[in-house]
């Protein structure tokens, strides 16, 4: 089956509908972590003890800093995984999202130019864009 770019706007339309019913999400990940005290005469300092825990832990990375907060078993657990499980959901979409934007523009034609000087216009203004940018180096 052949895709046409009015196939394709309506499947980005579906997409962008179920983006807007994501709901609330957040990045990252849940992790269980096991501390040591360090006070020498304490169970967890004994050979194969786990440690002190589980401890529950939301952590994530926000340009570059990384963030972490305890997270209590119960309600506030399970919102946390429905939010990290939306934001995993939100990420699919932006991706297919991106996909079917690419074929659409693979599909559009390339717009035509009526005369010669608006062709040359065009050639002069683009090398000059992309000649700025080497020059700078």
């Amino acid at each position: 089956m052949e895709e046409t770019i009015a196939s394709l706007e309506k499947k980005r339309e579906h997409l962008y509908k179920d983006l807007r019913e994501v709901g609330d999400f957040r990045r990252g990940i849940i992790s269980v972590i096991y501390r040591k005290c360090g006070k020498k005469y304490c169970a967890c300092a004994k050979e194969g003890h786990p440690g002190h825990g589980p401890l529950h832990l939301w952590n994530t990375t926000i340009k570059g800093k990384s963030y972490a907060k305890s997270v209590k078993l119960g309600p506030e657990m399970q919102k946390y995984l429905d939010e990290i499980a939306h934001h995993r959901r939100f990420v699919e979409l932006c991706e297919e999202i991106v996909v079917i934007n690419e074929r659409i523009c693979d599909l559009r034609p390339v717009p035509e130019l009526k005369d010669e000087k608006e062709l040359a216009d065009l050639k002069k203004k683009l090398q000059k864009r992309f000649m700025g940018k080497y020059r700078k180096r």
